[in-house]
Parts: C-alpha cells; sequence; structure tokens
C-alpha cells in the first residue's frame, strides 16, 4: 500500500505558537507531528510515502530524507503551491502502480483506523474514492458529510452545530480519478473538485471510529502533545 501525505500547507492559524517550522513538523515531544503520522503508517503496512512539498519543504526533506522507519519516501516539490487537488495529480507521478489505489492523508490530521479494511472496502465496491469519516459530538468546525445507502451524498457548510459525521482526512483514491476531467495546475480537492463532482464520483464512506485530531488550531495542538505519545506506548 501506498500513502501521499499533503504537508504543503502553510499553517496560518497555528503559527502564533509554531512560528518558524511547516505545520507537519510541529513538534510533538521528541519528534515531529509527521513522524507520529508516518509511524502509524508504517504499522498498518504502508512502505512507500510521497510528499508534496513547497512552504518550507527543506525543513520536512532534511529531517526525513528519503527514508525513515523503514518507510521510503519520494518529494513531490512543488515551484508554485498547487493546492491540495494539484498537489495530489503532481504526487500521484510518483506513484508506481497505476491500478492500484493510494490513500492520500492530511498532514496536519491523525486518525486512528484499520487501513487494510478500507483498502478491501475500496476494491469490493469498486469506488473510485473513499473517504474516511468520523462521528463527532459538535461538527461546526469542519462540516457535515451526509451519507444514505453507504454512499455520500452532501456536503453541508461549516458553522453548522451539532453532532454528525466529518471528513477525517484519510481518503483512497484510484490513480485515474482526475483523468476524465479539466482541471487547472492549481485547484482545491475538496472545493473545486469533491464538492462540484460529487454526483458523478460516487465517494464512499468508511465509517473510523477511533482517535482523531486535527492540530490546525493550537488548543488541539496542545491536546496532541498529550495524546499522540500515550497512544504509541
Amino acid at each position: 500500500m501506498q500513502a501521499i501525505v499533503l504537508v504543503g500547507g502553510f499553517g496560518t492559524r497555528l503559527r502564533t505558537v509554531v512560528t518558524d517550522l511547516p505545520k507537519p513538523m510541529a513538534p510533538i515531544q521528541d519528534k515531529p507531528f509527521l513522524a507520529h503520522l508516518l509511524l502509524n503508517l508504517k504499522r498498518h503496512g504502508i512502505t512507500n510515502v510521497v510528499l508534496p512539498i513547497h512552504f518550507m519543504g527543506e525543513k520536512i526533506r532534511a529531517y526525513f530524507q528519503s527514508e525513515y522507519a523503514g518507510i521510503s519516501i519520494q518529494y513531490a516539490v512543488e515551484e508554485q503551491p498547487l493546492g491540495t487537488g494539484g498537489a495530489i495529480v503532481n504526487a500521484l507521478k510518483f506513484i508506481s502502480a497505476t491500478d492500484e489505489p493510494v490513500f492520500v492523508l492530511n498532514g496536519d490530521t491523525f486518525l486512528q483506523l484499520d487501513y487494510q479494511a478500507m483498502y478491501e472496502q475500496h476494491q469490493q465496491t469498486g469506488a473510485s474514492l473513499t473517504m474516511a469519516l468520523r462521528r463527532i459530538d459538535d461538527c461546526s468546525r469542519y462540516g457535515k458529510v451526509i451519507t444514505e445507502d453507504n454512499k455520500i451524498i452532501k456536503f453541508s457548510e461549516k458553522g453548522e452545530p451539532g453532532p454528525g459525521l466529518i471528513n477525517a482526512g484519510v481518503y483512497l483514491i484510484h490513480p485515474q480519478l482526475f483523468s476524465q476531467y479539466q482541471l487547472p495546475s492549481q485547484f482545491s480537492f475538496e472545493n473545486e473538485f469533491l464538492f462540484p463532482h460529487l454526483n458523478s464520483i460516487a465517494p464512499r464512506p468508511f465509517l473510523a471510529n477511533d482517535y482523531f485530531i486535527d492540530i490546525g488550531i493550537p488548543e488541539d495542538y496542545a491536546r496532541a502533545i498529550n495524546d499522540l505519545p500515550a497512544l504509541e506506548q
């Protein structure tokens, strides 16, 4: 199994506490957040990872180099920021098997889930895109994902309070997912691809009910500092 981890964002909301590092390099005790993420992938059998880098990408590359903890790492360098969608398309050039599904993860979220089970479900349904969803008590920060008959049918705007399912930041995609669409080199995966083409993409949900955290804001970053080392014991 292979994965693309999106690490090229600017992390503006976290800049007040992590001033001189890209967000995935935010320290969690003795190693960066991204290291915890990669070690979790390794535990689930993912040993080949592509990192699309732009903002402070040299700091990510200097730390992880071409191999980390038995994980082979390649870098898809962006001369200009490509957005999440453009970053995925660019990173897919580094994926060796063009007919095998590829995991795509947000580099600022950590989710415990059964990657093998998600992979098997994806293959069984014949989906072009499977999205990990997590049920939480208040969706206002993320926006809700609405499902029906084991299909994702709608995304609601951020700000709607109350419990529900959210996008947990882990996707499984077919490498040819983007080939039938006319897309610019720079675009948002969610806002400019997934949302407007929801019906034709027909994404499938995979429900994950274990630990989830998004370090995009200082409060949750502080919580991750306490939580993640304990999860690895």
